[in-house]
């Protein structure tokens, strides 16, 4: 289903939705310290700018402000319920401030659900920096997100191909990163990625992926996942999240920050935000 205003277009494969309404808040009263941003004092412009500059995955970047530069693979790897939709919602969010196109696509998750994990980090975001009026800024990014759900088994690239020249050709919606959450990694993955690579590289698309790994589950020689070990050719940016007592830790098993100064990166398990040590 595709949802833009008031009308919609009916699909049996899959649903596209723009989800909007007011988003809920619990900042209770005006603090009075330096560290709040009111919407008074700064314009949008600004106000983005510096949750940008806040947010720590600027430390994951390299001398750009994408992590992945156009036509370039990234990959999320956890078992499962440790955070790799929190992970790639913070990157679809520093995207979205950046008044940058994100098509989300669901292969595990129903809309509704996607769209709570937005409306979840993007809260969380704003009460760790005290934003007021959070509402005005979360519709002013909301233009810029699409999510789309496939069922995994009807999920393919040309299918994809297709419902993007729908959406571009009629001027609805050109995607500028693409999330794909849910994905399976099995053996006969390496061919419907070797074209997603071929079409992110056309398009100068930023994408990136979800990978489920198991406990059990040896890695490869080089630490590697053996998810990856097939395709890892195909991604220039690998992270793993890694559990250790209560800390769940970001290792950079490809790519990310080529400064090794850089403070280690963390996920809080009570907000599911990045942070830095």
């Amino acid at each position: 289903m595709l949802h833009k205003g008031k009308k919609s277009v009916a699909s049996c494969q899959s649903s596209v939705v723009r989800c909007s309404g007011k988003l809920a808040t619990d900042n209770g009263q005006l603090a009075t310290d330096n560290t709040v941003i009111y919407l008074k004092e700064r314009n949008f412009n600004m106000l983005k700018k510096e949750l940008i500059f806040r947010n720590p995955l600027r430390l994951m970047g390299h001398d750009t402000e994408d992590i992945l530069l156009p036509g370039g693979f990234g990959a999320v790897l956890a078992r499962a319920g440790l955070g790799k939709t929190a992970i790639l919602v913070q990157l679809a969010l520093d995207s979205l401030l950046r008044s940058k196109n994100v098509l989300h696509i669901s292969l595990a998750d129903p809309v509704k659900k996607v769209c709570l994990w937005y409306e979840e980090v993007f809260r969380n975001i704003a009460n760790q920096y005290d934003v007021r009026q959070i509402d005005q800024l979360w519709e002013a990014i909301l233009p810029y997100r699409l999510i789309m759900t496939f069922n995994v088994d009807s999920f393919s690239v040309p299918k994809l191909e297709e419902r993007l020249a729908d959406l571009t050709e009629q001027d609805i919606f050109m995607p500028q990163m693409i999330l794909i959450d849910g994905l399976p990694f099995d053996e006969s993955v390496r061919g419907p990625l070797t074209d997603f690579k071929a079409l992110a590289e056309n398009h100068g698309l930023h994408v990136w992926f979800t990978v489920k790994t198991h406990r059990h589950e040896t890695p490869g020689p080089d630490g590697m996942p053996t998810q990856l070990l097939n395709v890892k050719d195909l991604f220039e940016v690998v992270f793993q999240l890694r559990p250790e007592e209560k800390n769940i830790h970001i290792d950079a098993l490809k790519g990310g920050a080529p400064n090794s100064d850089h403070s280690p990166l963390f996920l809080d398990p009570s907000t599911m935000l990045i942070r830095n040590a």
